[in-house]
């Protein structure tokens, strides 16, 4: 796995919150795999959006082939093929072969069930234009709003490849990892685990989640994520959260050129900053290397880029999740 802008501390010298992620992480996951180690300069952030995803995606009774169907297509709608093979391989963990490779072509499920779910699960990307909003449950609607962030983080630090030389994109590779893992994904989580690793800081959780810990966890993760706008002004902030309102998810047909138009009126720090944030909410992988050396000069540590990046992604997934508050006010 290739770090695309830094390479996080070795997961031996953890300490800390950090290295009680990384102990949940080995018991409950597959470890602590690059998606999280890229987080690392930022505990608060790991913490939040590791509670998130065990809440919402492995933990409790629901499904975990219909959690897995909504992560993968997700990921699909978002373009983040790290995502995809990643939750492709987990479909094969739970017995879902055939599922599994229809995702993984692109293709719609067959069963009419799934088949409705894929189709909300990708409506979710331009929740507006969708009328989109969630009759699911918390564990699958916060799983959706897991993998908007993580497609999104992943797109922006790592490389596109889940393994060395491109080996997910074998059927036979992907099955055999998804049988590797399979004992270890079955086993039964027990809800809440996560939640004492989340600042103690008091955040109401959002009406869609009930009294379920998956609320209790998006809400920690888009408190710790937000802060990142702290490294912007208002006007930057601002330009940002009215991009992610009036383009609704839409991918931009030239990211570079359509992020520099709008950050023109914006001045220093402000616009460099911005224009790595949009990017994260709508094509994270447009990010290049000299912006992040422009940043740098201003930002020159790793927790600096990890923040502005998990701003831009918990924007663009908070206007996913605003949908669902509209719903229930």
């Amino acid at each position: 796995m290739t770090y695309r802008f830094f390479i996080p501390a070795p997961v031996e010298a953890a300490t800390g919150p950090t290295a009680e992620v990384y102990q949940q992480l080995r018991e409950d996951f597959l470890g602590p795999v690059p998606t999280f180690q890229a987080l690392s300069p930022a505990p608060d952030v790991l913490a939040a959006t590791w509670a998130l995803m065990r809440e919402a995606l492995l933990a409790g009774d629901v499904s975990r082939i219909d959690r897995e169907l909504v992560a993968s297509v997700v990921s699909r709608a978002n373009r983040c093929r790290f995502c995809v093979h990643a939750h492709v391989m987990l479909l094969h963990a739970h017995g879902g072969h055939e599922l599994a490779e229809v995702i993984a072509r692109g293709g719609a499920p067959r069963d009419p069930r799934q088949a409705e779910l894929a189709a909300w699960a990708e409506a979710s990307r331009t929740p507006r234009s969708a009328a989109w909003t969630s009759p699911y449950g918390p564990e699958i609607t916060g799983s959706l709003l897991a993998l908007h962030f993580i497609n999104r983080i992943v797109s922006a630090l790592l490389d596109p490849d889940l393994l060395p030389g491109g080996l997910q994109r074998s059927r036979v590779v992907r099955s055999a990892g998804g049988r590797f893992h399979a004992r270890m994904a079955r086993e039964r989580k027990e809800p809440g685990r996560s939640l004492p690793l989340l600042d103690a800081a008091p955040t109401a959780p959002p009406a869609w989640a009930g009294d379920s810990p998956v609320g209790v966890a998006y809400a920690a993760l888009r408190n710790a994520a937000s802060q990142g706008g702290d490294l912007l002004s208002d006007v930057a902030r601002q330009t940002v959260a009215a991009t992610v309102r009036w383009e609704d998810g839409q991918h931009p047909a030239r990211p570079a050129e359509w992020a520099s138009k709008l950050v023109l009126d914006l001045s220093g720090m402000d616009r460099v900053g911005t224009r790595i944030a949009l990017l994260a909410a709508f094509a994270p992988a447009a990010i290049t290397p000299a912006d992040v050396a422009v940043w740098r000069l201003s930002c020159p540590d790793d927790a600096d880029l990890v923040r502005i990046v998990a701003y831009g992604a918990i924007t663009a997934t908070d206007h996913i999740a605003r949908a669902l508050s509209a719903a229930h006010a």
